[in-house]
């Protein structure tokens, strides 16, 4: 199990601190300095089940300065926003949990940390 966060993150302490009682076996991957690149992007969303403006923090300064509200979500701008999150890694929804059994969590919440643990 891999643990994307920020460590600024409150959600993400809140996570691993979860982690850390529940005894959970698991790598931290602190994504701002070890920057994901697309194809680690693409599969940590497949392993989600979500597109990346699903996973993507609209209210972020570089989401602003890009525009990313106004950009299309779909198929054809698909690479588009993958390339726009690994070049600006702080859009990046967290903390991300990558599960044993292939899938993975969006863990903002203590219910969805239980969930990741529980796969």
């Amino acid at each position: 199990m891999e643990i994307w966060i920020n460590p600024a993150c409150s959600k993400c302490r809140s996570a691993l601190t979860l982690l850390d009682a529940e005894g959970a076996d698991y790598t931290v991957r602190r994504y701002l300095e070890d920057v994901p690149s697309p194809d680690e992007i693409r599969r940590v969303l497949d392993r989600l089940g979500l597109e990346p403006w699903d996973i993507t923090r609209t209210q972020e300064d570089a989401a602003k300065e890009l525009g990313l509200k106004e950009w299309p979500r779909d198929a054809a701008d698909r690479d588009r926003w993958i390339e726009a999150l690994s070049a600006h890694p702080k859009l990046i929804q967290r903390p991300i949990i990558t599960a044993e059994d292939g899938t993975a969590v969006v863990a903002r919440t203590e219910d969805a940390v239980r969930d990741a643990l529980s796969r």
